[in-house]
């Protein structure tokens, strides 16, 4: 159901049908009524249309490209190696520490 037609009262309802039948008067309001749940009945029918046209389209799809198997394999992970040795750090003589056993 409509969240806004939910909201209406009955007394609400019922004033907007008086408005409704002074506007258009009591002949012109079934045929205007009638109208409307054609093109209702219509839109529906062109949603669903579109919704099959939708999921046959997505179903040819999947047919025509069916998914690709990976073949995922284990690889040793190692850690990567400088090509040359870090070198010594070489120390300044005046603040070398002199230990005495």
């Amino acid at each position: 159901m409509n969240p806004t037609l939910a909201m209406l009262n009955p007394p609400e309802l019922i004033g907007i049908f008086i408005i409704l039948l002074l506007l258009f008067g009591s002949k012109k309001l079934p045929e205007l009524a009638r109208g409307m749940g054609k093109s209702m009945g219509e839109f529906k029918k062109a949603r669903d249309e579109f919704e099959r046209e939708l999921s046959v389209s997505r179903d040819d799809a999947h047919r025509q490209d069916p998914p690709r198997q990976v073949e995922v394999t284990a690889t040793p992970v190692v850690p990567a190696a400088s090509a040359t040795p870090a070198a010594p750090v070489a120390q300044d003589a005046t603040h070398k520490e002199t230990h005495e056993a």
